[in-house]
């Protein structure tokens, strides 16, 4: 019993250690951070400003390319994010600073709204938006999404700022022709253009975010995408953005794999964030672990037929599956039915396919056992987890 006893502390230590750690992979979050305060953006980029094109009352004839790309260029700025270390003794070296892009996308009568990534901005303690002319504002964090990688700020209304178009991410096509425009490298950089066309659509990347893993439904491009790039747009021929730029692939050796979150999915989950401040979701309150991040010795009283699913790390007490009698250390393979591979299949069936007071019917082996537990969903408003890997 003693045995038994002491190798179920070791998981417990074991789960927390691993679920807190960052799960190295060749897929970058094309943000730049760098120490030492922020890049200086005093310096002006001298440019001559053009005139206003608005290619719907314009001829195609009578408009270029270039024409539609500088446009578009005007609602692209620059995101600083400024991050404070607590120790009086590093003042210098604890002071970081991370720089990327975001798009205006909308205007009201008092304020500007900026789409960017929120892994751009995560964490940071100021955030300051660089504009065309190089002034740098204040900007204030409206609401953030993790799980998507979405975030939307606001800065007070500005005169000549013209909002980019909306574009519909779902007729993009592979080989369709998509511009790149973001600050790559920093603010020295700014606006960007990068050409190239749409590689592949509908693909799916799986991700580790700070509210745990998740599937990423992209756009892939070859237009060159670099750290700073993070948070830009990703338009088509007619300057109407069609995706929020925010991977790409680092291996040494690839070129050209880049990736955007679509602007359909942009556009509904920053109309959330400006209603609520945050997406709101099913809640189960579990915190897990895919199986195949567990060695095997902690897993031994599982059946041999048994190789997918997740293993339960923590249960929220005040959740309605804790009252049904689901705990930690439980392996989840099914939901309502439907096979759980990993913590990402948990979450995709949570929030794509069921809704806030959904029944739920989970399929748990506990010490070898096959049992089942049902509870009602609630909503991650009500219930709040603070697990890195909750769902």
């Amino acid at each position: 019993m003693d045995k038994q006893v002491n190798k179920r502390s070791v998981v417990k230590r074991f789960l927390s250690t691993a679920a807190a750690g960052m799960i190295g992979a060749v897929i970058t979050l094309a943000s730049l951070q760098y120490i030492g305060g922020f890049q200086s953006s005093s310096q002006k980029v001298n440019e001559t400003a053009p005139s206003n094109v608005n290619t719907q009352n314009v001829s195609a004839q009578s408009v270029s390319f270039a024409d539609i790309v500088e446009q578009a260029s005007k609602a692209v700025v620059g995101v600083v994010s400024e991050r404070r270390s607590n120790d009086p003794f590093q003042r210098a070296a604890g002071e970081t600073s991370g720089s990327g892009s975001g798009v205006i996308f909308k205007k009201t009568d008092d304020a500007v709204y900026i789409v960017t990534n929120n892994h751009v901005i995560e964490g940071a303690n100021q955030i300051n938006i660089s504009l065309q002319d190089g002034k740098e504002v204040a900007a204030e964090l409206v609401g953030t999404d993790p799980l998507t990688d979405i975030a939307v700020l606001k800065m007070k209304k500005s005169d000549g700022i013209t909002p980019i178009r909306f574009g519909d991410s779902s007729l993009l096509r592979a080989g369709d022709q998509v511009v790149a425009i973001g600050n790559p490298l920093g603010l020295d950089l700014s606006r960007t253009v990068t050409q190239g066309i749409v590689s592949g659509v509908n693909r799916t990347i799986e991700m580790t975010t700070s509210a745990g893993a998740w599937n990423f439904d992209v756009i892939q491009t070859d237009a060159a995408i670099n750290p700073g790039n993070s948070g830009g747009a990703l338009i088509n021929t007619k300057g109407e953005l069609v995706g929020i730029n925010s991977l790409k692939i680092a291996e040494k050796g690839v070129e050209g794999l880049g990736f955007a979150i679509p602007s359909n999915q942009v556009s509904r989950i920053t109309e959330e964030l400006i209603k609520n401040g945050q997406i709101v979701r099913p809640y189960l309150g579990v915190s897990v672990m895919s199986l195949d991040k567990v060695p095997s010795v902690y897993l031994e009283n599982l059946p041999e037929n048994v190789k997918e699913g997740v293993l339960v790390v923590s249960v929220d007490e005040g959740s309605e599956i804790a009252k049904a009698g689901l705990k930690a250390q439980d392996v989840i393979v099914s939901v309502n039915g439907k096979a759980i591979k990993s913590e990402s299949d948990l979450r995709k069936v949570l929030y794509t396919e069921m809704n806030i007071g959904d029944e739920v019917s989970l399929d748990v082996y506990r010490l070898g056992k096959k049992q089942t537990f049902n509870a009602k969903l609630a909503s991650n408003q009500q219930l709040e987890m603070k697990n890195d890997s909750n769902s």
